[in-house]
């Protein structure tokens, strides 16, 4: 009986903390095709350097701000992912690049930004991931393996 009761407390508190967790990834939506705007905008070659773009963005900062704002006050929070060895639990690698000045699986491309609702995640990062580049040696002792295989 007490640990039913226990359940039901726990679902119930769930319930409040995480009732809008569907919501909430939906609205995520909105963050998303406001940066693409503003990027889309920013590349415009016609707008590029007017007043008019300028006041535009400057609107655009203030809408991200508060939406930024109000998810905080709910909990809901960015991932941090640049510089971040690659976490399976908050990120998704979407594609590796050569970098050797950083240890191999680090974050150095942010693709799509990831949340967390808060301990639970509401989407993963969409990164890029840091390799190594491949020497000459590297290529064939590869070649070598493959034809040693077969």
């Amino acid at each position: 009986m007490e640990n039913q009761r226990r359940r039901f407390e726990k679902e119930k508190d769930d319930a409040f903390d995480y009732g809008g967790f569907s919501f909430a990834k939906e609205a995520l939506n909105l963050i998303d095709n406001l940066e693409r705007s503003k990027q889309i905008l920013e590349s415009d070659e016609v707008l590029k350097d007017t007043e008019a773009l300028k006041k535009t963005l400057e609107h655009f900062e203030i809408i991200s701000k508060d939406m930024v704002s109000i998810f905080s006050k709910n909990g809901i929070t960015p991932v941090v992912s640049i510089g971040k060895k690659l976490d399976p639990n908050q990120h998704q690698a979407m594609m590796e690049i050569d970098d050797d000045q950083k240890e191999p699986g680090t974050i150095v491309q942010e693709i799509q930004k990831g949340f967390m609702m808060k301990d639970r995640l509401l989407r993963p990062a969409l990164v890029g991931v840091s390799k190594k580049t491949k020497t000459p040696d590297d290529q064939k002792s590869e070649e070598n393996k493959e034809n040693s295989d077969n």
